[in-house]
């Protein structure tokens, strides 16, 4: 049976800033602020011994060509320091760096599973789950480029920018005037301008890795449907299309990269020639002397790298930004149902519909409904495809809230109730069972974590599954492979019934528990549902007659209404 109309609609976040973007993942960073200062400072400390290394070379050799005070030993040894610390402290920037992003990245998956988890099941169901899977993997993988390549040399290329210009300032005004705006067209101007440019297309991109991900992964799972079936050639030629659109995104961002990193250099060329010029105007002006132009040249041509390095962040800033923005909007999607907490304890008495009403968007499911549960019985809901039987069990599970009316357990508005409460009062089997990648006995286990082997194979015993997990070669043991795809339906079908004995819930729902079962299997877990459900309260919907015969109660379902 196919499932019930999902809330498939995606956020529909308008896009942000690149500014903001930043922000708001800067913001992340708090915990590790002293880390990143220290990053910060190291780098800069970094930097400006690499500058000065090259400026007291040029001043030391002018003076031992002149034959004036500075000996060659003095200015050796001042080299070499500032060679070896240039390498130490560069070494202590990045590890600080990547420190933080690669704690960074920790916690943000963190967050992501938390958030995921929040918007689970309602705004999740229907989702394109290659994109959330691309989003958990390699979006969050690439903000490791922003934590350990982007914040800190940010700071550092300001800070080291500023001390430049107040050092050539020191010689000549109108030369530091000529330093700053360099700093600030290769640093600021052209990565903006080019940042702007790509912003789209780094967005297209990943979005686009993501529906590649989510095909590759459909045909994956659909694989012996499509050799079955001949669609092997098909699905190949789609595959090659997505590929090569993804391509040239991919190519017209390597075009974009390009044409910035020659600009780039252009822009430096023209600023270091503009300096030189500069100089030897003011050298003639008599406004410096030979030194001052010597140095104010160098530390000009010299001290572009960490502005550089700004400019070419632009470069893969357009994919991390739109990977920042794809998590981010994760972060910040409001679920549908909000989990509730703090609120009083009680345990459960009986289940009752209110005249409630639903709708999945436009579509109207359940109008004006009721339907009372009482204690102890077996209630059955006999209806087609689409009437809305499952749906009424997700209400009842609170995986989606009611329109209209009120959905009541033990006399009290789900609304109002702990949703951990909810959810230890409720054993809910579904129409698909999923099973992980795991042994059987693992999951079964997930009714019940840290169940022992003896609760699991009671709860098989009573699915009716135990006779056939003891034929297999490792028995409780045995990998059930990845979906489960070792199995049956019917054989995952009861492992689902025997998670849910094992979680020992007061009120059972079950949608559709024999639909994958042939009818020698059906009355064998009618059987078993008869004889292990106790004094449990159980809400049985499908639309097979043959299964209504374990309900005291059956009522007809038509379009969202009992009769």
């Amino acid at each position: 049976m196919s499932k019930e109309k999902t809330d498939a609609a995606k956020s529909g976040n308008t896009r942000r800033s690149g500014i903001r973007i930043m922000g708001q993942l800067i913001g992340l960073v708090k915990p590790l602020l002293p880390v990143m200062i220290l990053a910060i400072v190291l780098g800069t400390a970094g930097y400006l011994c690499a500058i000065f290394l090259t400026i007291l070379a040029g001043y030391g050799l002018m003076h031992i060509l002149l034959g004036t005070v500075m000996e060659p030993e003095t200015l050796f040894i001042a080299l070499v320091v500032m060679a070896v610390m240039r390498g130490i402290l560069h070494y202590g920037e990045q590890y600080c760096n990547h420190f933080i992003a690669f704690k960074l990245l920790a916690i943000i998956r963190h967050k992501v599973f938390a958030a995921l988890r929040k918007l689970c099941p309602a705004k999740l169901e229907g989702r394109d789950k290659g994109n959330l899977i691309s989003v958990i993997t390699s979006d969050i993988e690439l903000l490791e480029v922003f934590y350990a390549h982007t914040i800190s040399p940010i700071a550092i290329a300001v800070l080291t920018s500023l001390v430049m210009v107040l050092f050539i300032g020191r010689i000549s005004p109108v030369a530091a005037i000529l330093a700053l705006a360099g700093y600030l067209v290769v640093g600021a101007v052209i990565p903006l301008f080019f940042g702007k440019r790509g912003a789209d297309k780094g967005m297209e991109f990943r979005n686009g890795f993501g529906d590649l991900n989510s095909f590759i992964l459909d045909s994956l799972r659909g694989l012996d449907e499509t050799i079955q079936y001949r669609q092997g050639e098909k699905r190949r030629k789609e595959m090659a299309e997505r590929s090569d659109r993804l391509g040239g995104v991919q190519k017209g961002l390597n075009k974009l990269e390009a044409s910035q990193r020659s600009v780039t250099n252009l822009v430096i060329l023209l600023f270091s020639f503009a300096m030189l010029f500069l100089m030897i105007a003011l050298r003639q002006t008599g406004s410096v002397d030979l030194t001052g132009m010597l140095v104010c040249t160098i530390a000009m041509m010299g001290s572009f790298g960490p502005v550089t390095a700004l400019a070419s962040l632009s470069n893969n800033l357009n994919q991390t930004l739109a990977s920042g923005e794809r998590v981010l909007a994760i972060l910040e999607e409001e679920p549908k149902v909000e989990e509730v907490s703090g609120a009083e304890s009680l345990s459960f008495a009986d289940a009752e519909a209110d005249n409630i009403d639903f709708a999945y968007e436009e579509e109207q499911i359940l109008k004006d409904y009721s339907i009372r549960i009482p204690k102890g019985k077996v209630i059955g809901i006999h209806g087609a495809s689409g009437s809305g039987k499952s749906t009424l069990l997700k209400l009842l599970m609170r995986f989606w809230d009611v329109q209209g009316g009120q959905i009541l357990i033990s006399g009290r508005d789900v609304r109002g109730i702990n949703t951990s409460d909810l959810r230890e009062m409720e054993s809910y089997v579904t129409q698909e069972t999923v099973l992980f990648h795991d042994s059987i006995a693992n999951n079964i286990a997930v009714g019940k974590p840290g169940a022992s082997r003896e609760e699991i194979m009671e709860a098989a015993k009573k699915a009716s599954i135990h006779d056939f997990i003891m034929t297999l070669p490792k028995g409780y043991d045995t990998e059930v492979g990845e979906l489960g795809d070792t199995l049956s339906g019917g054989e995952k079908q009861r492992i689902g019934i025997a998670r849910a004995f094992l979680h020992d819930a007061p009120f059972i729902l079950l949608d559709e528990p024999t639909s994958n079962l042939d009818s020698l299997n059906e009355g064998i877990i009618l059987k078993s549902l008869k004889e292990g459900k106790g004094d449990k309260t159980v809400l049985l919907v499908s639309h097979r007659k043959s299964t209504m015969n374990l309900a005291d109660v059956v009522y007809e379902m038509d379009n969202g209404r009992i009769s």
